[in-house]
């Protein structure tokens, strides 16, 4: 009695070693089955590179829209700042880089430190006065207390350089150029408004009124 049931349990640990091996065949070649051919890895990859794509597109678009939003505002602050100015004046804030600079001419909008050495750009030199007007100041010099009426208060992104321990050279738009400020127009020269132009290139280099520009007129 005692030796037939130690075959029978010899025969159940065998059916039970069997059974667990036969499944292991059988997932490992269920996993075989379902494993990546080289054209599906291909087609996943190719995917993923364009939906980066889709996303990188999207998020330039949103920062540009973002810049233009931006740039529109401060135009119209400043601008509100010059009939303020003109208010207590006479006269807007003018002098002869003001009046020299030409926007149906004048597209170069870089900042001085990025243009080759040795040149001056008119954007900064008119900006610059803009900003001692609006200010109340007589220089860039950013420890310099207005002496006289403030129209304006900059915030520091506004003002270029962005380095706060070097003086101010001009006036910066979101887009990493100069805003153009001219009154060209006003004293019998070239431009588009009567009053002053002021605008933002926004990264363009076209000559003349071009549409991508942001401007008050």
């Amino acid at each position: 009695m005692t030796k037939i049931r130690m075959l029978n349990d010899e025969c159940c640990r065998g059916v039970c070693v069997k059974g667990p091996t036969n499944g292991f065949g059988a997932w490992h070649k269920r996993r075989c089955n379902a494993a990546f051919t080289l054209i599906e890895l291909i087609v996943v990859t190719a995917v993923i590179i364009i939906l980066t794509g889709l996303v990188l597109s999207t998020v330039g678009y949103v920062q540009k829209k973002g810049a233009r939003a931006r740039a529109e505002t401060e135009i119209a602050a400043m601008s509100a700042a010059c009939e303020s100015y003109k208010a207590d004046n006479g006269v807007y804030p003018q002098n002869a880089d003001t009046n020299a600079l030409d926007p149906t001419i004048n597209v170069d909008s870089t900042p001085p430190a990025l243009q080759p050495p040795g040149q001056t750009n008119p954007y900064s030199r008119a900006s610059l006065y803009l900003y001692e007007q609006l200010f109340g100041v007589t220089s860039g010099s950013r420890s310099e207390v207005p002496s006289s009426r403030s129209y304006f208060t900059f915030k520091p992104n506004m003002l270029y350089p962005t380095d706060t321990t070097l003086p101010v050279v001009g006036l910066h738009d979101p887009f990493g150029n100069l805003y153009g400020y001219s009154t060209s127009k006003a004293n019998g020269g070239n431009g588009y408004n009567p009053t002053f132009d002021l605008w933002s290139t926004a990264g363009g280099t076209q000559a003349g009124d071009v549409p991508g520009w942001i401007k008050n007129w």
